[in-house]
């Protein structure tokens, strides 16, 4: 396949400096059918590279809009990005839109074609004859092989610019931007070639008393450090940066490693790590094994842990219960707590949390009842009340939360407790072990 006749120089400005566009495309990402989740995705790994998008515009499968929007943006950015568009139906304008602005040919490309009747025999399916419209790419550029769908990415170098153009299904999309166009971007020099800040992630402490227990580490620094913040549901980072290149990365993490010693339990990792994956390691390092039953979460919770590559080796199993008579049959709960103070009490979350690791002979178990709403609730415990069981080898306990708001903010945010106890319980049972080791030993 042809490389793009057209090479690309940043040699005499900075990665910062470079102007990136996204373009995303698509009538379901207007009509609010499909959440446009490219944007958080491609912003937060260009900006990991020391990039931020200066733009993202969305627009409709039109023939022409697309045209219109892709010039304007061509015009003015380095590197423009565009997402969706490349099927094989009659809306997937993309390909033929683009290469009329540049003034490209669409060749049929034979190893496509290949690649695409591969992909159906082996999900044993009939190739409909529309399918070959995704065999066409620009008779100056490149082809990014999808290793998860059958229409390819495209690669264009012209102008003095970069063109990438990505499908739009996110298990597509997210492997090629990781694996190939993030590596040969940094090659180029679009990209630094390592992460441009180091990220201090932590749980259970909010934006405003992090900033504040920080704030002395930073101030020796002055305006060499660069300091930024990003809560999320159950967590905050902090990102620490150098823009001026006075810091090092390496003198960067001197400064992170003390706010994790300052921190203390609220450090959870440094980097990109979920609280689940942080539990994970610390059960696989610990060599011991989890279990969950869940009423107010609905399997949320489980699917947190075996989302993760090699769950079987800590994670025992997990049941849904929210009868009754499955508690009772399934965990060989007793009645007796169940009429005794109800299915949505602290009792019961312990006898919960105790039963299943009995049930599934594990070391840790966690347990969530609750009403998540928008239904249901009592007086004593109202919609957004739950109760959070937790298992240990040297004990069992409960705790009340209230996470008032909807249904699905309920769950997370139970979910985000449940783990971060676990966390807490992990991190200090490590200490226990050797002899009160290093803070950041535990978590790492």
């Amino acid at each position: 396949m042809a490389i793009a006749e057209s090479k690309t120089s940043t040699s005499n400005r900075s990665v910062a400096d470079l102007r990136y566009e996204l373009v995303t495309l698509g009538d379901e990402l207007l009509l609010g059918l499909t959440q446009n989740g490219h944007l958080t995705y491609i912003g937060s790994q260009l900006a990991r590279r020391g990039v931020m998008l200066k733009r993202n515009v969305t627009v409709t499968d039109d023939a022409d809009v697309i045209a219109e929007q892709f010039k304007e943006s061509w015009a003015r950015s380095d590197v423009v990005i565009t997402t969706g568009g490349l099927g094989p139906t009659c809306d997937d304008r993309t390909r033929e839109s683009i290469a009329s602005v540049l003034g490209l040919e669409l060749v049929f490309d034979k190893q496509i074609e290949k690649a695409i009747e591969d992909r159906f025999v082996h999900f044993g399916r009939k190739m409909t004859p529309n399918n070959l419209k995704q065999a066409y790419r620009f008779d100056r550029g490149e082809v990014l092989f999808n290793a998860n769908g059958t229409a390819p990415g495209l690669w264009v170098e012209q102008d003095g610019k970069v063109l990438c153009m990505l499908p739009g299904p996110p298990n597509e999309l997210q492997p090629m931007m990781t694996e190939q166009v993030i590596p040969r971007l940094a090659k180029m020099g679009y990209l630094l070639d390592k992460e441009a800040y180091i990220q201090i992630r932590t749980a259970g402490v909010g934006e405003s008393l992090l900033e504040t227990k920080l704030q002395p580490v930073y101030e020796p620094y002055g305006n060499k450090l660069s300091v930024a913040y990003c809560a999320h549901a159950g967590q905050v980072d902090c990102r620490l940066s150098s823009p001026s290149g006075d810091l090092t990365l390496a003198q960067l993490q001197v400064i992170a490693d003390k706010c994790a010693v300052l921190l203390g339990e609220d450090f959870m990792c440094f980097g990109h790590d979920s609280l689940a994956r942080v539990c994970a390691d610390l059960l696989r390092a610990q060599n011991k094994t989890l279990t969950v039953i869940e009423n107010a979460t609905g399997g949320l919770l489980a699917s947190a842990f075996t989302d993760l590559c090699g769950a079987a080796k800590f994670f025992a199993g997990s049941s849904v219960c929210y009868s009754n008579d499955s508690k009772m049959q399934m965990l060989d709960m007793p009645e007796c707590i169940l009429l005794q103070h109800g299915a949505v009490s602290d009792e019961s979350a312990v006898a919960l949390a105790t039963a299943a690791a009995e049930k599934f002979g594990a070391d840790y178990a966690l347990s969530t009842t609750g009403f998540s709403g928008p239904c249901a609730g009592e007086k004593e415990n109202p919609v957004g009340f739950v109760y959070i069981g937790l298992y240990a080898p040297h004990g069992a306990w409960a705790k009340k939360i209230s996470h008032p708001g909807p249904r699905k903010t309920v769950a997370t945010r139970t979910i985000n407790g449940a783990l971060d106890w676990l966390r807490r319980e992990l991190i200090r049972s490590t200490h226990a072990s050797d002899g009160a080791g290093k803070i950041t030993d535990a978590t790492q």
